[in-house]
């Protein structure tokens, strides 16, 4: 934990609970139990890979900042697990080490929020849910959730920020156990023909960003709840691109279209409160293209959210 990002302002003189996060937040440590986790993964590595635009190994930092001064409402605890670094362009194992750290977290009961960094940080993210739950795998059924433009589900000799959920999908078949994609806010344009055959193939469940437009936020919330109901867990990750570019013009490939944020907020406010929800992660913050910290701060307020108890 860097407290150097945790300053904010003290409300000395308002009667009341005047807490704000940067008065609550612990360094993670065997003596925390319950609550919440943040997990930085400071990797643009993917995305270089992918040809996108580097920057986005700033964005856990930069969301932490626009965190402390928020206050603090329901969030009653929270701990700083600092950051795992990609300086050395080997994202294969920083992706290990970040699964490593992940089930660190869960295994003593916390939840992990793991703050990106390319969408590459999905992958990580899935392998340390997968080094929890163990041999009880067999056993449950995850859904992830992704709130996406894109499918990512290319194929690439390594790793990168457009292929974590083909890589997923490689280890599910496996490991033998369900391949289980729900994805929020495709874009047409964004996906080749090639991934939407690919998607197919894989039964991935998607609605694109024109449909969530058309659609109603009750039926759109209501696919999400008959989906929740079918599965014992939930695996949530938010690529900031699924956004419309001027809400986050700070990721690697902005939209020119996207997904409403008050859209992308109830549907996460109904996976938390089904109380399946065992890791999330936000990706793709880049604070070199952000404009007045927005998107940090859009990743900040989804943050929030998905940290408040179900």
């Amino acid at each position: 934990m860097n407290p150097t990002l945790w300053n904010g302002r003290v409300d000395h003189d308002s009667a009341g609970d005047t807490r704000r996060l940067h008065q609550l937040v612990v360094p993670f440590g065997n003596d925390v139990k319950g609550g919440g986790a943040l997990i930085g993964f400071a990797s643009d590595e993917g995305v270089r890979r992918n040809h996108g635009r580097v920057g986005a190994a700033q964005g856990p930092d930069a969301i932490r900042r626009m965190l402390a001064n928020l206050p603090a409402h329901r969030i009653t605890q929270l701990a700083d697990a600092g950051n795992i670094d990609c300086h050395d362009g080997d994202l294969e194992q920083a992706q290990q080490r970040l699964a490593g750290k992940i089930a660190d977290v869960m295994a003593q009961g916390v939840f992990p929020l793991v703050l990106g960094g390319g969408h590459e940080v999905a992958y990580g993210s899935f392998l340390g849910i997968m080094r929890h739950l163990g041999r009880s795998m067999s056993q449950r059924k995850l859904l992830i959730v992704n709130f996406d433009a894109h499918f990512d589900l290319r194929e690439a000799e390594r790793s990168t920020s457009g292929t974590p959920f083909k890589q997923i999908a490689e280890w599910c078949e496996w490991a033998d156990v369900g391949f289980h994609y729900l994805c929020f806010g495709i874009s047409q344009l964004g996906n080749t023909p090639a991934l939407f055959t690919r998607a197919q193939q894989l039964g991935v469940e998607y609605v694109s960003d024109t449909d969530v437009a058309t659609r109603s936020l009750a039926e759109l919330d209501a696919q999400l709840r008959l989906r929740l109901e079918d599965v014992t867990d939930v695996y949530l990750t938010i690529d900031l691109d699924v956004l419309p570019g001027e809400k986050a013009p700070g990721v690697s490939a902005p939209a020119a279209f996207g997904m409403a944020l008050e859209k992308v907020e109830k549907l996460v406010s109904s996976i938390r409160a089904s109380g399946k929800l065992i890791a999330a992660d936000i990706a793709e913050c880049n604070p070199v293209y952000d404009r007045d910290g927005m998107t940090a701060k859009v990743a900040a307020r989804l943050a929030h959210l998905i940290l408040q108890p179900a």
